[in-house]
């Protein structure tokens, strides 16, 4: 994480296909995790890191939005002090969304959000799905001329939420670091057995927040299994 960003360092992957001396034994019982045990075979096969059973998600990065690839929405996360305020914009393709995280940053009021969206050209045509905890901030941001609506949460939204995102392959930017940390440390809830319990963890999820309540509000309406008033 702090490492690879860094412009001094490089950054070489190899797998064991890259290994001259590995016998027909072992190529054999490293291919055999394709069907035995998918985490060991990412990191062991693919030389991908692993990841835990209480991680939610599974990302990509990508440097270049597709062409084709459809700007949705920006979702917006609110924050001040103890919590950064998010601003991410998502864009689909098929089954695909691409998010790319904006602002992450604590201190900043809504007049702060406001001018920050001028920097990104978001005008008041763009659709903002913003955190509908926060009417008075939706309504200041609205009088600036921009056209932010509130995320439509409903019963069990965090969950539902997730399950739209999960029917998708997920990729973040690759400049987008705060977004890439969240989607690895975002878990499920264990209980002291161990067990994973069906409601995430309250962390690592502003920016994952954001990009929930642009699937909520965007994508839920196309299969209503996926949303429940």
């Amino acid at each position: 994480d702090t490492v690879i960003p860094r412009d001094d360092c490089d950054f070489f992957k190899s797998t064991y296909l890259d290994n001259p001396f590995l016998n027909k034994e072992v190529i054999e019982e490293i291919e055999r995790l394709k069907d035995t045990d998918e985490n060991y075979w990412r990191i062991y096969g693919l030389g991908e890191r692993g990841i835990s059973k209480e991680t939610i998600f599974q990302t990509h990065v990508y440097d270049e939005l597709p062409e084709n690839a459809n700007h949705i929405a920006y979702g917006l996360d609110f924050g001040f002090a103890a919590d950064p305020a998010a601003l991410v914009k998502v864009s689909q393709r098929g089954d695909e969304l691409y998010m790319e995280e904006l602002i992450y940053s604590g201190g900043l009021t809504n007049q702060d959000l406001g001018e920050k969206f001028k920097t990104w050209d978001i005008g008041r045509h763009d659709e903002i799905i913003a955190d509908s905890a926060e009417p008075k901030s939706i309504t200041e941001l609205s009088r600036m001329n921009f056209n932010v609506k509130p995320a439509r949460k409903g019963a069990d939204s965090i969950r539902n939420g997730i399950d739209i995102m999960r029917r998708h392959k997920l990729f973040i930017k690759s400049d987008s670091l705060n977004l890439q940390k969240e989607f690895r440390n975002y878990k499920w809830n264990t209980d002291r057995d161990g067990r994973i319990l069906p409601h995430p963890k309250d962390a690592w999820n502003h920016g994952i927040d954001a990009v929930r309540y642009c699937c909520l509000n965007k994508l839920a309406h196309r299969n209503r299994s996926y949303y429940v008033r």
